[in-house]
């Protein structure tokens, strides 16, 4: 039986082309109850939407952020505006996510009349470095569609001179595709680096560089000033030559040194063990994050916080049998004191999360080994996060066909059998 409700009804009329040239009001047209919106898509129609109040919007944007948020009683807040609209009053933080999705989609909009998105590609690179996604948010907001069509369909021969804007586009097609709404985005082979994991209290970290651009030509008026500018250059290079080399020299002895000390760790290094999680609940301040008590063997239970909220209710992990990584120095995620993590396998986009589960019968707190590979102790927690062990080892940490944990091929041993993926997730990197 359907219950019929005057709350929140709105009339959305575009014409049908419209429609099918927009994937993101395709995305909010299907999203939508259809006891609190009607879609009218006749072939010929000007867009709006009209309200209860006897308001009508005209402009695309206002209207995809109506439906979205207050327009429908934030129905559609946690899905497509990140959870931000219904608490916008309640803390500046949110007031500035809404305030930064609008601005993005106002971005699309005057780029879709720039005969070039290089500069876009430009800024967007740097902004999405150290971000998941364009606002803050656990997932794809509707300014990540609206910017990632605009890239898809006017900017994917930049792509890739763009790593992290192709790896966000990856993730936006696949958001779509999960509603049934295709953006295809090409592969680009290696196009994603390694993840660099922090843990806090680093010592001489050293990143990888990117490679410097080569410097413009000098223009002609410079060469006019005549040959006394360059022999000063020449002298000065020449003064700095014998300091230069052994600058590279040592810098190169201790590239090597590095590569010679990844080389040589291997899993055993890490303390992975049985778990069960004995109490859990949502982080005060964090919307990703879940808080948990977890016994792993020792005298009193782990307190770890863990990034799942997006991927599971807190019913489903209380009493969970996981899967942790013990020797992590203890750090503070958003004022929670976390010491461990526990594992989980996830796909490339990392839009599917799995924990990883030990057998039944598997002891609580017993080490997980892998097969062929010493059982020596455990390395201890400050070298762990000192020497970047886990950063050195987990590339290699995945599931296989059967879902079941492996380290370079090596399988994953427990007293009662090896670990897998709780769904059996094929062939995901485990972290």
């Amino acid at each position: 039986m359907k219950v019929y409700s005057s709350a929140a009804l709105g009339t959305l009329t575009i014409s049908a082309g419209d429609l099918a040239a927009d994937p993101l009001l395709q995305l909010v047209c299907k999203r939508a109850s259809s006891l609190q919106l009607t879609v009218k898509s006749p072939k010929k129609a000007t867009l709006s939407l009209e309200l209860p109040s006897g308001k009508t919007l005209t402009q695309r944007n206002a209207i995809i952020r109506c439906i979205c948020g207050m327009g429908l009683h934030n129905a559609l807040d946690g899905t497509l505006l990140g959870g931000h609209m219904a608490a916008v009053s309640a803390s500046p933080v949110h007031a500035m996510a809404i305030a930064s999705i609008s601005s993005w989609m106002s971005v699309a909009d005057h780029a879709k009349k720039d005969a070039s998105l290089q500069p876009l590609m430009e800024q967007l690179e740097a902004h999405l470095e150290t971000r998941a996604f364009l606002s803050p948010s656990a997932t794809c907001t509707v300014a990540d569609v609206d910017v990632g069509v605009l890239v898809a369909n006017k900017a994917k021969e930049l792509l890739p001179s763009f790593p992290n804007v192709h790896r966000w586009l990856v993730t936006v097609s696949a958001f779509l595709g999960d509603n049934d709404i295709a953006l295809p985005v090409e592969p680009i082979a290696n196009s994603h680096s390694t993840p660099i994991f922090f843990y806090g209290n680093e010592e001489n970290v050293v990143l990888p560089q990117k490679k410097a651009a080569a410097p413009p030509p000098k223009p002609d008026a410079a060469a006019e000033k005549g040959g006394k500018q360059q022999q000063q250059q020449q002298q000065q290079q020449q003064n700095q030559k014998g300091g230069g080399k052994k600058d590279k020299k040592a810098g190169k002895q201790q590239q090597q040194q590095q590569q010679k000390q990844v080389a040589s760790w291997d899993i055993s290094a890490l303390d992975i063990r049985v778990g069960m999680i004995l109490k859990v609940w949502p982080h005060p301040e964090a919307e990703k994050l879940f808080c948990e008590e977890i016994d792993v063997g020792e005298d009193a239970p782990r307190q770890i916080a863990s990034g799942l909220r997006p991927f599971y209710k807190q019913e489903d992990l209380d009493g969970r049998r996981v899967v942790v990584l013990c020797n992590l120095k203890a750090r503070n995620l958003v004022g929670f004191p976390s010491h461990g993590m526990v594992l989980c396998a996830s796909n490339a986009d990392h839009t599917a999360v799995e924990t990883m589960e030990p057998p039944a019968d598997a002891k609580i707190g017993e080490r997980v080994t892998f097969e062929g590979i010493g059982d020596g102790d455990p390395e201890p927690e400050n070298k762990i996060a000192k020497k970047k062990v886990f950063e050195a080892v987990a590339p290699d940490l995945k599931t296989n066909a059967e879902g079941v944990c492996v380290w370079k091929a090596a399988v994953s041993v427990t007293s009662a059998g090896p670990i897998k993926a709780s769904k059996g997730m094929a062939g995901a990197q485990v972290s």
